[in-house]
């Protein structure tokens, strides 16, 4: 989308610097004349959309997916990762955050729990809600019981919401095989 953006963006500044300010209507230009008008409708969605881009909303509207998504995929058979389980929980605990090299049993909150489809996309972890609590979220799935010879019992992967990210979507994908691993913020 952004490549896009930025083309038209050039195609409006090349049109903007040779096009004269005004022009006779004719037959022999009434293609550019229509050609031009697309380029200005399509300028205006890119312009209303940049400039809301750079403002935040007081309000987005309501979601049509929960905020935190995530799938599985078998990197090593090449398809999606069938029935991991797969648990979403919240840091709750009086400390601020959790330290690393503590080990901790009564501070994580359990969100909600599932297990991958033959997609390997878990199904609803937590509730839909507007604005996401801002806090420390851990993804922990049990790759133990999928790959029981691979090297993980399981994996969990933690990851901090800032109070400017709380009208984001994020999905957190695990790619998997037996000896490896990797994740990345998706869309």
């Amino acid at each position: 989308m952004k490549i896009t953006e930025l083309r038209l963006s050039r195609l409006f500044s090349d049109k903007a610097d040779t096009a004269p300010a005004v022009k006779p209507l004719s037959t022999t230009n009434i293609a550019t004349k229509a050609e031009e008008d697309r380029v200005n409708i399509i300028g205006a969605h890119l312009t209303a959309a940049t400039r809301a881009a750079g403002a935040k909303p007081a309000h987005n509207p309501i979601r049509t997916r929960p905020p935190i998504t995530t799938h599985v995929l078998d990197t090593s058979r090449g398809c999606p990762a069938n029935g991991i389980e797969v648990r979403l929980e919240m840091w709750k605990d009086n400390q601020a955050r959790p330290q690393f090299g503590e080990t901790y049993i009564d501070g994580w909150i359990i969100l909600g729990s599932s297990a991958t489809d033959k997609d390997g996309r878990s199904g609803q972890l937590m509730n839909m809600v507007e604005a996401l609590v801002p806090g420390i979220y851990r993804i922990s799935f049990n790759t133990g019981k999928y790959n029981p010879d691979g090297f993980f019992p399981y994996v969990s992967i933690v990851f901090e919401i800032k109070e400017s990210q709380k009208w984001d979507h994020f999905h957190v994908p695990l790619l998997l095989s037996p000896f490896s691993l990797s994740t990345y913020r998706g869309s």
